[in-house]
């Protein structure tokens, strides 16, 4: 389960007052405060995060301005399942599905470059080169009680180990990646050579070997290197390493699905949520279209256009889709103007992204950009406050400050605000 390449120290390295100030909050402050604490909270179990990486067109996809042909281009526009709600052409099936979903068109990000603006997504924080900060997946496994007694609660598929978002915590929070979903969790069963016996005796003197180590050396990354061992034994006899494997879904339900890496992580990702794995990336590279974005961004819908459909239908179908969140998010949006190669390029000002199940209510557009999809004129969401639309729905609270390892204070999403009336 540990990477080849991996050496022991990397290893480690990925792995009253406040009540006196609330008095004087702005009264607007303190009511959104109080609707905050009233409102349902939590009714998320899951959630799956479909991590567009690239930078996917708002104006090819959920934000289509087909009265602007200038902008639109060949985006075209798709009636949906959800009355006035419309989709661009490349995304027939997932038409089908939008009175499940609640579409974002106002979404806004300060970050211009892939790098930092994924980094800025998933983590509310600006990327600098003192800290790293946990991903969103990592507060949900460290401050949310795990479901499974077996299965890890953050899974990335679809992503190499490089970054498993732990940031500050301890690396057991990171995530557990898994390269591509039809071959499933790698290296996780006895080698054919080394029998049970074999196995725990050599266990049995690695303990012993490092137990001088961690007697002294106390330190929350040498424990997470400890349990990170013990987790790994314990899955590896675990019945529930069965949910790594889509080979066991019936013939028909993988075709439903589709073909390729994002369909079987999409798969992957339900079998792994009905398991009770808190948070699953599935990641889809590849959106950065600064040329001949027609034909570029008609083949990578197809990869995801069906997928994303299936996903929501069988969750609803298994009863699982009010208990899971099903986020899609990019890093920003392309810019109204084609550029001189038929693409377009960063565009940070404004973006759409999706959410469904866990409580959202479906079929709605939140927020407006103008007729061109160049300013947001309505309901302006910046990135904080999408995270903390997340944290709230699957419980994690918003207010809670904590304090990384040099003392410094910070909050799941910043200083976001969850967007209530998405719920």
């Amino acid at each position: 389960m540990i990477n080849k390449n991996m050496n022991r120290r990397n290893f480690l390295v990925t792995t009253g007052s406040g009540i006196i100030g609330s008095c004087f909050l702005p009264s607007s402050l303190r009511a959104e405060e109080l609707k905050l604490s009233n409102s349902s909270v939590g009714k998320a179990r899951s959630v799956i995060y479909l991590n567009i990486s690239g930078g996917m067109s708002h104006l090819d996809s959920f934000d289509i301005k087909p009265e602007n042909k200038d902008v639109c281009g060949e985006a075209g526009a798709l009636k949906t399942s959800a009355d006035g709600l419309r989709v661009s052409k490349f995304f027939p099936h997932l038409a089908k599905q939008m009175h499940h979903v609640a579409v974002i068109n106002s979404l806004t990000t300060s970050q211009g470059a892939h790098e930092e603006g994924q980094y800025f997504m998933q983590s509310s924080y600006i990327k600098r080169g003192t800290i790293e900060h946990p991903h969103l997946g990592a507060w949900v496994s460290k401050f949310l009680p795990s479901i499974s007694q077996n299965l890890p609660s953050y899974v990335k598929i679809n992503k190499n180990s490089g970054s498993l978002g732990a940031g500050y915590f301890e690396g057991k929070h990171g995530a557990l990646p898994i390269g591509k979903a039809i071959a499933g969790l790698q290296y996780a069963t006895r080698h054919k050579s080394v029998n049970e016996s074999q196995f725990y005796h050599r266990l049995d003197l690695l303990k012993q070997m490092n137990s001088k180590f961690y007697r002294k050396y106390q330190h929350q990354l040498v424990k997470g290197y400890a349990d990170a061992y013990s987790n790994a034994v314990k899955l590896m006899n675990s019945d529930d390493l069965k949910a790594f494997d889509i080979k066991l879904e019936k013939p028909q339900v993988l075709a439903a699905y589709g073909e390729g890496d994002f369909a079987n992580g999409c798969l992957q990702a339900r079998r792994l949520v009905e398991k009770g794995v808190r948070f699953v990336e599935v990641h889809s590279g590849g959106w950065d279209h600064h040329n001949n974005l027609y034909d570029e961004f008609a083949k990578k819908s197809q990869q995801i256009d069906q997928p994303i459909a299936m996903l929501l239908q069988d969750l609803e179908q298994r009863g699982l889709l009010e208990s899971t969140l099903v986020v899609l998010a990019t890093e920003f949006g392309r810019s109204p103007e084609m550029n001189a190669n038929g693409g377009r390029n960063h565009y940070p000002k404004a973006f759409s992204g999706l959410m469904a199940g866990g409580g959202i209510k479906g079929g709605q557009a939140y927020g407006k950009t103008d007729e061109s999809g160049q300013n947001i004129i309505e309901k302006r969401v910046k990135v904080p406050d999408f995270n903390a639309t997340i944290a709230h729905a699957i419980g994690l609270d918003v207010n809670k400050e904590i304090f990384s390892p040099s003392g410094r204070p910070f909050k799941v999403a910043d200083r976001g605000r969850p967007i209530l009336d998405l719920f």
